[in-house]
């Protein structure tokens, strides 16, 4: 046995849900500083690479240096992302089953314009809504004030990440089923995002899932990304992915990598500059970030530190391909570095661990219920008398 595997089968299902929720919100915090920016320019501002918690890019003037953003990102601070990753899990422990795109119009959008929170960000009580960003709002203004079908409110949104970003808890609940929680991944992200973006969540959350099963690496997560994935999502992974296996160290890996997914995105080589075709639906393309992240942990063979380094070096949309990769590496079982779980938990004043309590909860409730259900219909089918549906 590897000792990736050994690992692996040492984590239950208590500390594979708490890894991967804890590790995503690691990964988000240790990105978010260097977001948006190339690794030549994070090289250049660090003095090297980037290798844990780092400050804001602008220093003290952050709060007015991206007036678009006015956000304190750095110094252990988690973004939108993990902000979308609590709240699902909190819609999770409301509802105590699978979720669609209704709990979103009917769970969701209240917790996020109704219950103000600590936002680390802005250093304040806010409501969440007031932090997360243009993307994410769309939820709101479709299905709040507009009223459209939650199975359809996606549609017109930007294609990026902005669903994918916080998929982990739909994985976890159906860990070890990957097709499960693709399924249920999709139709929940059918109320935020259409095309590449919707096809992305319903990957991830199948990713999360399948990295949480026995034995479990990150060669097999891979493999069932593939089996389901769609288009040009599966085809970036897959060229991505092919690349990254070449490689055992990051440094090597981020031009590389950059290179294979390029034909895929969309927002062009100058991230804050979008492309005329950025964004919009496509069946060639794909987002940046879920590719990269799979190939990280190729690259890193699931070690939670080497993938989410990589993520967060490769800069870019790095937060959100952090947060991807510190979930798949947390799930898998690699411990999250307790020194910087810690630092980002009194930073942002969160108890990360929470919500891997409540979200453990919920899946063994979630799971038992799904037998139930599946011994009815067992039941149902044999007294229909099909052949071989007998004891």
């Amino acid at each position: 046995m590897t000792p990736e595997k050994a690992e692996n089968r040492d984590a239950g299902l208590e500390e594979r849900i708490t890894g991967a929720l804890v590790g995503a919100a690691v990964g988000d915090a240790l990105g978010g500083p260097v977001e948006g920016y190339s690794p030549d320019q994070i090289l250049e501002r660090h003095g090297g690479r980037v290798h844990g918690v780092v400050g804001p890019w602008n220093g003290d003037a952050w709060r007015t240096a991206r007036p678009i953003a006015p956000y304190h990102k750095g110094d252990g601070h988690v973004t939108d992302d993990t902000l979308m990753t609590h709240a699902l899990v909190r819609v999770y422990a409301e509802v105590r089953d699978h979720l669609d795109a209704y709990a979103v119009a009917g769970h969701l959008v209240p917790d996020l314009m109704s219950n103000p929170r600590w936002i680390p960000e802005l250093e304040a009580d806010a409501l969440p809504l007031q932090r997360i960003f243009l993307a994410e709002k769309w939820l709101v203004a479709r299905l709040h004030y507009g009223h459209v079908d939650p199975r359809e409110a996606g549609s017109g949104n930007i294609v990026n990440c902005g669903a994918a970003m916080y998929m982990a808890p739909v994985g976890l609940v159906n860990a070890a089923h990957p097709a499960g929680a693709y399924a249920e991944a999709l139709d929940i992200a059918g109320a935020h995002q259409s095309s590449y973006g919707r096809e992305a969540a319903g990957v991830f959350a199948a990713a999360v899932a399948a990295a949480s099963a026995p034995d479990a690496t990150a060669d097999s997560v891979v493999a069932a990304c593939l089996a389901l994935a769609k288009d040009g999502t599966r085809t970036a992974i897959e060229k991505v992915c092919e690349v990254a296996a070449r490689h055992s160290d990051f440094e090597s890996a981020l031009g590389p990598l950059r290179e294979a997914v390029a034909p895929y995105d969309t927002v062009g080589p100058d991230y804050r500059s979008p492309s005329l075709g950025a964004r919009r639906p496509s069946r060639l393309h794909a987002i940046e970030e879920l590719p990269v992240a799979l190939g990280m942990l190729t690259v890193a063979r699931g070690d939670f530190r080497h993938a989410v380094l990589g993520a967060v070096n490769y800069g870019r949309d790095c937060d959100s391909i952090a947060t991807m990769a510190g979930a798949l590496a947390g799930a898998l079982g690699s411990p999250v570095p307790e020194e910087w779980a810690k630092t980002v938990a009194e930073a942002s004043r969160l108890d990360l661990w929470e919500p891997g309590r409540t979200l453990t909860g919920v899946t063994r409730e979630v799971f038992q219920r799904d037998v139930r259900r599946r011994r009815a219909h067992e039941a149902a089918f044999t007294e229909l008398g099909e052949p071989g549906c007998s004891g």
